[in-house]
């Protein structure tokens, strides 16, 4: 049976956390962003279906090419991160299905039907970032979520080739306090929810 986590992890995973526009420069290392994976990925997606792909940009190079991809008011935040993380959708994520929902036939249910798979795979993988989000938190990074790009140009530079497409950035590091926004509002619990 599941028990409630700690006040601490609470604040740690929401009350705390912030969306971060600054970075100091402690290096985020390989071995935890594949300690974030092996997180990420135990996370529940509809027929186990895992469509979420990330590439981690760190290099020079690779921010480099970034860069060109950015909407002018991202470009800083997310070149002085240690790591952007780029959020994408396998749009052929059903071909693995026999591997990764052996049980039954699961992969027939998509083949053919693009609307269908296109619905699934960002379904799917914008839950997967969520739980992205909360486990990088959970393994004290912060966290710079964000669209503001342009995804053709985020495709062509690094998911050619694949049958891939970006869903959203985010930025991860260690985050500071300059140009810390104050927290926005949030809507009152009967304002957005109803109990039937």
């Amino acid at each position: 049976m599941s028990k409630p986590v700690s006040q601490e992890a609470l604040d740690t995973l929401f009350n705390n956390a912030r969306t971060y526009n600054s970075w100091n420069q402690e290096a985020v290392s390989d071995d935890l962003i594949k300690q974030l994976d092996e997180l990420v990925k135990m996370g529940p997606t509809s027929a186990n279906c895992c469509p979420m792909r990330v590439v981690y940009v760190k290099s020079e190079e690779a921010k480099a090419k970034l860069k060109d991809c950015l909407m002018e008011g991202n470009v800083e935040k997310t070149m002085t991160a240690p790591v952007c993380a780029i959020i994408g959708m396998d749009m052929q994520f059903y071909e693995k299905l026999p591997q990764l929902f052996p049980h039954t036939d699961a992969k027939s249910w998509f083949v053919g039907k693009e609307k269908f798979i296109e619905s699934t795979a960002f379904r799917n993988s914008s839950l997967q970032g969520g739980y992205f989000i909360m486990a990088a938190r959970a393994l004290g990074l912060d966290c710079g979520p964000m669209s503001g790009f342009s995804p053709k140009k985020i495709n062509e530079t690094f998911f050619a080739g694949t049958s891939t497409k970006v869903n959203f950035l985010c930025n991860l590091g260690y985050g500071t306090e300059k140009d810390l926004f104050p927290r926005s509002p949030r809507l009152d619990f009967d304002e957005a929810n109803s109990i039937v």
